[in-house]
């Protein structure tokens, strides 16, 4: 038997997290024979429920979970944490602006780096869900200190599943024929799903879906608009496709990835890479390899229109960096 991996989950009670935890403990995210800990952090008015959901996890009696710890209190939350999956945040409401967000959302990552530095594990990986994920995860390595750069990833996946079902769906295939998709820059609408890489078949997709203008406008436009189409139709916000993203995002980060593939999240840039500024939380082509390392695939072609898409996404993640440039320490 394996020792546990302790996995921290914040915004513990909310709808992500309720979609996200049982598959965690059933073993979906790291693995059949990987024993857990489960650490589920909420703010305190929202304990009461928590507990029903750890009541809930403990009558599905899942042979893998070791411990489960319920608290309000981020020190006990991220207490050896080895996986740091911080789902919760404060949702975009009516009226407010994308800045209004950052302001709220950003202090509660401060403290939560900060706290994950001083708790968890040195080698933790720390993983943002919660919106605006790239600058708060961004917050969150700042104040993180002593943890390394590369272990903080942000949500892009969920963006990347999006752009793979539109793509099948318009060459009447199975999404599984789908490969090589990158979504490039910020998790928001000026992301770039990036058709002129992907492949349909092992085909370039341009070769399958000879409609270029689709591929330029509505595709693009779809999965940038997928969020706002799913709350207008449903009246909240994604909630299992995003928790199914999270861990299979984890899950790619755990697993080396399939020869020739690759898969989409958001990591610290180095300045060194595709023209990327250094400094930011951004959206890349990324292979995990057969020794848990990650690499950003290299290489790939970047046309004129596809230069245009990453730099305007980029542009607005250092517009972010610049908005936060006061919880960046």
């Amino acid at each position: 038997m394996k020792n546990p991996v302790t996995v921290t989950v914040t915004g513990a009670a909310g709808n992500i997290a309720y979609s996200l935890l049982f598959r965690i403990a059933a073993g979906e995210m790291l693995g059949a024979d990987q024993p857990v800990v489960l650490k589920l952090l909420e703010i305190p008015p929202c304990l009461d429920k928590l507990k029903g959901v750890v009541m809930e996890l403990e009558d599905c009696a899942f042979p893998l979970v070791k411990e489960i710890v319920a608290t309000a209190d981020p020190a006990e939350a991220f207490k050896g944490a080895d996986w740091c999956m911080l789902v919760g945040s404060v949702p975009r409401k009516a009226g407010m602006e994308r800045k209004d967000l950052l302001g709220i959302n950003g202090k509660v990552f401060v403290g939560q780096g900060k706290a994950i530095a001083e708790n968890a594990s040195k080698d933790c990986k720390v993983f943002v869900v919660g919106n605006p994920c790239n600058t708060n995860c961004l917050i969150a390595l700042h104040n993180a200190t002593g943890l390394p750069s590369q272990n903080f990833f942000a949500m892009t996946q969920l963006d990347e599943y999006r752009a793979k079902s539109q793509l099948a769906a318009k060459a009447g295939v199975p999404v599984s024929e789908v490969t090589n998709m990158t979504i490039w820059g910020n998790h928001s609408s000026t992301q770039y799903p990036d058709f002129t890489n992907a492949k349909i078949g092992g085909k370039p997709v341009t070769d399958v879906i000879s409609d270029t203008e689709w591929l330029k406008t509505t595709f693009i436009s779809t999965v940038q608009k997928r969020g706002a189409a799913i709350i207008a139709a449903r009246g909240a916000s994604s909630a299992a496709s995003a928790a199914n993203a999270a861990l299979m995002t984890v899950k790619n980060l755990v697993t080396p990835t399939a020869e020739g593939d690759w898969f989409s999240v958001c990591s610290f840039t180095d300045g060194t890479k595709y023209g990327l500024p250094a400094g930011i939380i951004c959206s890349m082509p990324t292979r995990t390899n057969a020794d848990g390392s990650h690499t950003i695939v290299e290489g790939l072609p970047i046309d004129a229109f596809s230069r245009e898409k990453i730099d305007a996404s980029c542009k607005e993640l250092l517009e972010e960096r610049a908005d936060v440039a006061d919880l960046l320490k």
